[in-house]
């Protein structure tokens, strides 16, 4: 049986009028990376200061390691590990030494702290940057030194808060190996992003919120079975009659058909072999047909499909 790491029992937080947070409950085991997603102003943010107890909120409860987490839970905070969208970095410190400073506030031996400080440098490959500023580091540099002083003391749980933003493509995957890299180590994550592709790679569990409210749990996959298209099919098909377009629509698990622009658009709920039902009913009516191609959804699908398309603040 796992253990739990994270516990929010109907979490409600209100700015006046405001409700930020709905009854919000979270569970999060030990070695799981957890996705949270959900579109501005969904409540992550306020919920991630509760958790971390920088915000009093007003019903629910939040147990970290087993216990209530409260302002003072020093001995809870030692063991976690915050990295935020917006690096915090002191410009007047080098690199080695921005790192020391954030290690030093949870571990006082110099010997050890050393040692972690060095294992951290290593770990997001800075290794030639240790004696610069931040003022001379890329964006993907500052992103992984940010990471490297949220790390640093060796928590068990980590809150990464859009670690990838604005960076380019090699920082990004390096990045994403080194999230993987702690998972391995030991590490319990928290993950947020606005980057559907990097939470479905990297994360085993996903949560989408909205309003304050948890509204989906389960992995990519199970996220996928939620929404009502599993399959959107295309085939080029010349001179499709409406009567065929109606008989496809009849077939098992089609939800819906169009054709327009000499190409039929067949869209399907469940199913596991929709493009052989709709390529065989062409061919037993001798219709021919050119380029096929099968579309399953995405992650970005089933956020949308369940948050909305409608724009955020």
């Amino acid at each position: 049986m796992n253990t739990s790491v994270v516990k929010i029992e109907n979490l409600v937080k209100r700015y006046k009028e405001l409700i930020a947070v709905d009854h919000f409950n979270l569970n999060l085991e030990e070695g799981e990376i957890l996705g949270l997603l959900g579109p501005n102003g969904s409540g992550k943010t306020t919920t991630l200061n509760c958790l971390l107890s920088l915000l009093t909120y007003d019903k629910g409860n939040i147990e970290v390691f087993g216990k209530k987490m409260r302002p003072d839970s020093y001995d809870l905070k030692k063991d976690i590990g915050v990295v935020l969208q917006n690096v915090a970095l002191f410009d007047s410190l080098t690199v080695y030494e921005n790192i020391d400073f954030f290690c030093g506030l949870y571990i006082t031996d110099k010997k050890l702290r050393k040692q972690y400080v060095e294992e951290a440098i290593e770990f997001v490959e800075l290794t030639e940057f240790r004696k610069f500023y931040p003022r001379k580091l890329s964006g993907g540099l500052l992103r992984r030194l940010n990471i490297a002083c949220g790390i640093a003391h060796k928590p068990k749980l980590i809150i990464l808060d859009e670690p990838t933003v604005a960076v380019d493509p090699q920082s990004r995957n390096k990045i994403l190996e080194g999230i993987l890299d702690l998972n391995k180590n030991g590490a319990t994550i928290i993950y947020t992003s606005h980057y559907m592709e990097e939470v479905e790679q990297i994360c085993s569990r996903i949560v989408i919120m909205d309003k304050g409210k948890n509204l989906a749990n389960g992995t990519a996959n199970e996220l996928k079975m939620m929404i009502k298209n599993n399959e959107t099919i295309y085939i080029d098909v010349l001179n499709l009659s409406n009567e065929n377009v109606g008989n496809i629509k009849q077939l098992n698990h089609v939800y819906s058909a169009d054709y327009s622009n000499n190409q039929l658009v067949v869209k399907c709920n469940g199913g596991t072999h929709n493009l052989i039902h709709v390529m065989n009913y062409l061919q037993d009516n001798n219709i021919n047909f050119g380029r096929v191609h099968s579309e399953l959804p995405t992650l970005n699908d089933v956020f949308l499909e369940i948050t909305g398309k409608e724009l955020r603040d």
